[in-house]
């Protein structure tokens, strides 16, 4: 994915990079109560196990569109015995607030897909797949 030419100056031109509103996104999305983790892909997940740490911008895509504006995908675990509608506009919604309050960019869409439901034995078993 493609940078954002955020603003551009006399001084320099300032970028953000994709990686950084995936981040944030996935620290957003798991502050709600319900969620227990980001679901990525398998190859994340053993990326991870080799280099030791988190992936924090695990199960996010961002798309950029014109005029400082992006859309974003999340794929989520939530844990058993939420309603799963309330916690995904929880979701959307804190997603949204944190990146419009960080970036100064204009948040079109988030789109929340639940992969998965944590129960209580599994939450100590290691990260989400």
């Amino acid at each position: 994915m493609d940078d954002l030419d955020f603003q551009s100056t006399e001084l320099g031109k300032i970028q953000i990079a994709d990686e950084v509103i995936q981040v944030i996104a996935g620290l957003a999305a798991t502050e709600v109560p319900g969620v227990a983790g980001m679901s990525g892909t398998f190859a994340g997940g053993i990326t991870e196990s080799l280099l030791g740490r988190k992936n924090l911008a695990k199960g996010v895509r961002v798309q950029f569109t014109e005029d400082k504006r992006c859309s974003v995908e999340l794929s989520v675990s939530l844990q058993f015995g939420v309603n799963i509608p309330e916690v995904c506009l929880a979701v959307q919604e804190n997603v949204k607030q944190a990146i419009e309050s960080m970036t100064g960019l204009a948040v079109d869409a988030v789109h929340v897909h639940v992969t998965g439901v944590v129960f209580q034995a599994e939450k100590g078993r290691g990260d989400l797949a």
